[in-house]
């Protein structure tokens, strides 16, 4: 049996159809997001995109997100291994890095309810970004779960 793709091929090598596949649809890239200004760190809220399906975790209106939400970042081969605020879990990010796909990752363990049962999902767990003030956006901090192993 041959290697999965994303063990031989470089993200410039994968298909549309492989590179999209990578997304495991956890949703926090689609987090609104805070940098601190002295340190660089970036801070998570638990506010999402207003496409962002909070149930699938999916981009409702995925074709023309760039249109409806002008700082909507498309990910590319060339700027994921850049984007300092992806989460540390996102398979775009660590196979950048070279890194292996997490267990729960649909590709690796064959489902896509591995996401939700590691706890990587924000599905029901965050409220949309719409009618809240930036100056609020602070009283929002959230720290993000690190997965965990079912029992």
């Amino acid at each position: 049996m041959s290697e999965p793709f994303w063990k031989t091929k470089t993200l410039t090598e994968m298909t549309p159809q492989e590179w999209e596949s990578l997304c495991d649809g956890c949703g926090r890239c689609c987090l609104v997001k805070l940098e601190d200004e002295d340190t660089g760190k970036i801070h998570f809220t638990n506010l999402a995109c207003k496409l962002l399906d909070r149930r699938t975790c999916r981009c409702s209106d995925y074709t023309h997100r760039s249109a409806r939400v002008p700082d909507c970042v498309r990910l590319t081969p060339e700027n994921v291994g850049k984007l300092n605020w992806l989460p540390d879990t996102c398979a775009y990010r660590r196979l950048a890095k070279g890194q292996p796909l997490s267990w729960w990752h649909p590709l690796v363990s064959g489902r896509k309810g591995t996401v939700a049962e590691a706890g990587i999902s924000v599905g029901g767990q965050v409220r949309s970004e719409e009618g809240v003030a930036e100056e609020d956006l602070e009283d929002h901090l959230w720290k993000l779960p690190r997965a965990k192993r079912p029992a």
